[in-house]
C-alpha cells in the first residue's frame, strides 16, 4: 500500500492542473478509492483532496508571485472565477492572491509528501480475522461530529442521555458477536475528516433473523470479513493509538485493506470510572 500511495502522489503531482479521478487511479493501482483515501488520511494527517488543494495552491502561488494574469492561473488550476480562486488561496496560505503578490508572502507551503514504512518491530498487534454472517446492530443513533483525539463530547452526551435501564436492556438483546454493549461508528467521510460528521450508534449486535424492537435503529451489516483487534491500557488513549497502529503497521504489512462499512468497538471490561479498559476494534476488511 505504501507504493501505492506515493504512486497516486506522483499521479497527483503530475496533474495538478486537471481534474483527478480518484476512483479511476485506484483502480488501475489494484486498490479502491475508500481504502486509498482511509490510507491517506491516516498516514499523510490530512485528507487527500485537502492534499491535493495545498499543492495546487502551493504552485499556483509560485504564478502569483511571478505577476502571471491572475484569471489564466486561477483557470488553469481548475477555478472558475478569481473569486474562487482567491477563496481557496486565502484557505491556503492566509492571504489574498493580491497581498502575496505584492508583498512577497506571507506563504504556506505544502511539501510533496513521500511515504516510507518504518518497521521496529516493538510493537505486537492482538489481531484475529473473523468471516461474519450477516447480523444487525441496533441500539440508539445520532450524528456527531469526528474527534481523533480524547473523549468525544457529543458521543459521552449520547450515552448519558440513556437511562440505565436502557443499557442492561440493549445488553439483553446482543445473541451474536461482536458481543455486549458496542460503540459503531458508520456513514464516516472516506477521506476521515476530523469535524466531518458520522453516524454513532449504541447498542449490541444480534443475528439477521432476530426481531428488532420498534423504538430501536438499525443497521443491516451483510456477511464479511473482519480484521479484530484486541487492546487494553489507558481509556480511549490505548483504543485509539490501536487504531492509529492498524493504518501506520499492521495494514502495510498483511495482504487486507479496509472495505466500506461501520467500524465497531466492544467494550470486554473496564475499570468503574471507565480510566481503563480491555476492547475490540473489528474493522470491515477484504483481500488484498
Amino acid at each position: 500500500m505504501i507504493a501505492v500511495l506515493n504512486r497516486i502522489v506522483d499521479f497527483v503531482e503530475e496533474h495538478l492542473t486537471e481534474e483527478i479521478d480518484i476512483a479511476a487511479l485506484a483502480s488501475a493501482l489494484g486498490t479502491t478509492e475508500y481504502y486509498a483515501r482511509r490510507m491517506f488520511s491516516s498516514l499523510a494527517g490530512m485528507p487527500l483532496s485537502e492534499y491535493i488543494r495545498r499543492r495546487r495552491m502551493t504552485v499556483a502561488a509560485a504564478e502569483v508571485l511571478e505577476g502571471l494574469d491572475l484569471l489564466g492561473t486561477a483557470v488553469r488550476f481548475g477555478y472558475g472565477s478569481t473569486e474562487a480562486f482567491n477563496r481557496a488561496f486565502r484557505a491556503v496560505h492566509g492571504t489574498s492572491s493580491g497581498d502575496a503578490r505584492q508583498n512577497g508572502g506571507p506563504l504556506r507551503t505544502q511539501p510533496q509528501i513521500r511515504f516510507r514504512l518504518t518497521i521496529e518491530g516493538n510493537t505486537t498487534m492482538d489481531t484475529r480475522i473473523a468471516d461474519r454472517p450477516a447480523f444487525r446492530l441496533v441500539g440508539h443513533s445520532v450524528r456527531v461530529a469526528l474527534i481523533y483525539q480524547g473523549v468525544n463530547p457529543h458521543i459521552q452526551a449520547h450515552i448519558a442521555s440513556l437511562p440505565e435501564t436502557e443499557h442492561g436492556r440493549l445488553k439483553a438483546l446482543s445473541d451474536t458477536e461482536p458481543a455486549g454493549l458496542l460503540q459503531v461508528s458508520a456513514d464516516v467521510d472516506p477521506d476521515y475528516t476530523e469535524g466531518s460528521e458520522l453516524t454513532y450508534l449504541h447498542g449490541v449486535a444480534i443475528e439477521a433473523e432476530t426481531a428488532v424492537p420498534e423504538d430501536l435503529d438499525v443497521i443491516e451489516i451483510p456477511a464479511g470479513t473482519w480484521a479484530v483487534f484486541r487492546t487494553a491500557g489507558p481509556y480511549p488513549e490505548a483504543l485509539q493509538s490501536t487504531w492509529a497502529a492498524t493504518a501506520a503497521d499492521w495494514f502495510p504489512s498483511n495482504p487486507w485493506r479496509l472495505r466500506p462499512g461501520p467500524s465497531i468497538v466492544a467494550i470486554l471490561d473496564r475499570a468503574a470510572d471507565f480510566s481503563t479498559a480491555t476492547s475490540e476494534l473489528w474493522l470491515p476488511v477484504e483481500r488484498a
